[in-house]
């Protein structure tokens, strides 16, 4: 992929996705003078009557924002390196009673690789997204950069990209608030402006996960269990269920009980049981340390250890203080100042010093 350092004739193929992140990306690249292309991403197969699925409405805002910049504008399918990649990464991780993060995967090997060698392939200079990051050089190396909007912060999904990766990606909007990308999307007159973001699992939509997940795994019920072993009741799978969650256990109500909600507080993967605590602060889910593994850094090199630095072990909160150490077997020790809630085997934590997004790694 060449580098072309002149705006005017640089190739710019943005990644439209049909919400309002990539369309104001699309619009700020060619004010910019950019040679900008959308390409809308297809990577889930779906049947056209799938309710969870919005890609034909994600479609024709794509197609519409392109138009109305005046833009090419083509699809591109990589569902089968969606499923080989990140679906069956997806799946396995479940299967194996842990919690994985799909969108880190699929940045990783769809939206930063696959993508950008399609683009790479039609001669393309850079490829751009709708990302709330940003990025800047520092003696020859290339930096991820939390978002200015604190809010829509997207650095905890990207924190596996790696040097060359971020030497042909662009981010036009991760020095603006989500406010602002609104109002230039309104002035713009796009149709989006006000189009919901989306929450679902990466390309696969807002579906109900209990439904979804049973399609592709067998599902073994078992028992579910207080920290005293006392049988309250049946769960649907291990898979189903995740460190802290509080909703959907079926298991309210009890004579006799204290009227206060249940946690999952622990998975028994070898008796298949779920372990359940009515307090939120019950010890199991507190702990100053994790232990982790499969880290990436994104300078390409390993800093020197033992390193004081912050991490977030789930996204959306705040940076915590913490200390990274290697163990003798290349597994990470982390330890904290104060305690994490929840800290959830198969989730990334991910490691910041001030605005840096420096890699991070899988907790066990």
């Amino acid at each position: 992929m060449s580098k072309n350092t002149s705006k005017n004739n640089s190739k710019v193929v943005v990644g439209i996705s049909g919400g309002v992140d990539s369309s104001v990306a699309a619009l700020l690249l060619k004010q910019q003078g950019y040679d900008v292309e959308g390409i809308f991403m297809q990577n889930w197969r779906t049947e056209q009557d799938d309710p969870y699925c919005s890609l034909a409405q994600d479609l024709n805002d794509a197609k519409a924002v392109c138009k109305q910049l005046q833009i090419p504008f083509s699809t591109v399918n990589f569902s089968k390196q969606y499923w080989d990649r990140v679906f069956q990464h997806f799946l396995d991780e479940y299967s194996a009673g842990r919690t994985p993060n799909p969108d880190v995967i699929c940045n990783k090997e769809i939206k930063f690789k696959a993508f950008l060698d399609y683009a790479s392939q039609h001669d393309a200079d850079y490829i751009a997204t709708g990302h709330y990051v940003r990025k800047d050089k520092k003696n020859d190396e290339y930096c991820l950069l939390k978002g200015v909007d604190e809010n829509k912060d997207q650095s905890y999904f990207l924190y596996r990209l790696n040097q060359e990766q971020l030497t042909y990606s662009l981010f036009p909007i991760g020095g603006l608030q989500k406010s602002e990308v609104r109002n230039i999307a309104k002035h713009a007159g796009f149709i989006n402006y006000a189009k919901k973001d989306s929450t679902g699992i990466c390309f696969i939509g807002e579906r109900k996960f209990k439904q979804f997940l049973n399609e592709y795994l067998l599902a073994q019920p078992g028992d579910i269990v207080t920290t005293q072993n006392d049988v309250i009741g049946r769960h649907d799978g291990l898979m189903f269920y995740t460190l802290g969650q509080r909703k959907g256990l079926g298991i309210g109500g009890r004579k006799n009980a204290k009227l206060a909600p249940w946690y999952v507080v622990a998975k028994d993967i070898e008796n298949n049981k779920l372990v359940v605590a009515q307090e939120h602060d019950y010890p199991l889910l507190l702990s100053k340390t994790l232990i982790c593994k499969d880290q990436h850094w994104i300078s390409g090199k390993e800093p020197i250890l033992p390193l004081s630095c912050s991490a977030k072990v789930r996204y959306g909160k705040p940076d915590q203080k913490c200390v990274i150490v290697k163990k003798v077997n290349g597994d990470y020790h982390v330890e904290f100042e104060q305690q994490q809630w929840a800290v959830t085997p198969g989730q990334s934590v991910v490691f910041y010093q001030g605005d840096k997004c420096l890699g991070g790694s899988i907790i066990l």
